[in-house]
């Protein structure tokens, strides 16, 4: 698979991640199936992954994407090579999904984390998304400090805005900004161009839509034309348009089987021209 840089690293990850959340939420299937998709989704290219400690059933299961990620990492001669970026700044009381922004919360998701991945060093670790209880700049300040005492290397931003992306760099840098973007919801574009401006990767997270939406895709006119124009899946080239929405957009699509991983993929080597995105960007994706 063709690769990209992350931010200013000179680090390179693949033009396509991979999102491992339905592997451990509601709906997760079999762990051997789970195991098997991540397999193959590695295999395909997609060698950076990005999970969450709080991608999981609850708060008695914190950590399990990432202790699964961990799992099939160990099984691989190449697990050392394969990239992996996780978060902190959530939690997950009796199934639900509540912020916590507190450097303390921070600190010990941190330990967790290392722990669950069985590393020593979170390589991309992420704000998952801003606290209206904690001030923004005292969650980022964590962070900050655990960057200085090695517990991670790069320091990426969740669901925010580039205001809140200025604060931060006043603070650390930020190599990464992850927000959701799709034809659905697309009021990231102008967060993923302004990262484009500042060499700051923009991971697009549910870049299909997710779950029921996603399940819509193959209703619209507009992309069954254009899969069976390039020979693709109406995913693939959803996957397309979003790569297409900035210069440093990285869609990080998710799967729950070895053939949608497989299909995500396969879309790296596609471009859309302007007249297939002008075709996108006029269609109306009607939500309900």
């Amino acid at each position: 698979m063709q690769t990209t840089t992350l931010g200013d690293t000179g680090e390179s990850i693949p033009v396509i991640g991979f999102g491992g959340m339905p592997l451990s939420i509601q709906g997760r299937p079999p762990e051997e199936q789970g195991r098997k998709t991540l397999h193959a989704a590695i295999d395909a290219g997609m060698t950076f992954i990005d999970t969450a400690d709080v991608y999981c059933m609850d708060d008695k299961d914190i950590g399990h994407n990432e202790r699964l990620i961990a799992a099939v990492l160990a099984e691989r001669p190449d697990g050392g090579a394969i990239r992996v970026a996780t978060k902190a700044g959530l939690r997950r009381p009796r199934g639900a999904w509540t912020n916590d922004g507190s450097p303390e919360h921070i600190r010990e998701a941190c330990e967790k984390s290392l722990r669950a991945l069985q590393t020593e060093r979170i390589w991309l670790y992420q704000y998952h998304a801003p606290d209206r209880n904690v001030p923004f700049e005292a969650s980022v300040e964590a962070f900050a400090e655990l960057q200085r005492a090695g517990k991670f290397q790069h320091f990426g931003l969740s669901n925010v805005s580039t205001k809140q992306i200025e604060q931060a760099r006043k603070i650390l840098p930020v190599v990464s900004v992850q927000n959701r973007l799709n034809p659905y919801f697309r009021e990231s574009i102008s967060v993923a161009r302004d990262c484009a401006e500042r060499k700051i990767t923009f991971l697009a997270y549910s870049p299909v839509g997710g779950g029921r939406l996603a399940k819509k895709l193959p209703q619209f006119d507009v992309l069954i034309e254009l899969a069976q124009k390039h020979d693709r899946s109406v995913h693939a080239i959803v996957i397309a348009w979003v790569r297409a929405q900035g210069a440093t957009v990285v869609p990080i699509p998710a799967a729950r089987t070895v053939e949608h991983a497989v299909d995500s993929a396969r879309s790296a080597d596609l471009v859309l021209s302007d007249e297939d995105l002008q075709a996108i960007d006029e269609t109306d994706f009607d939500r309900t």
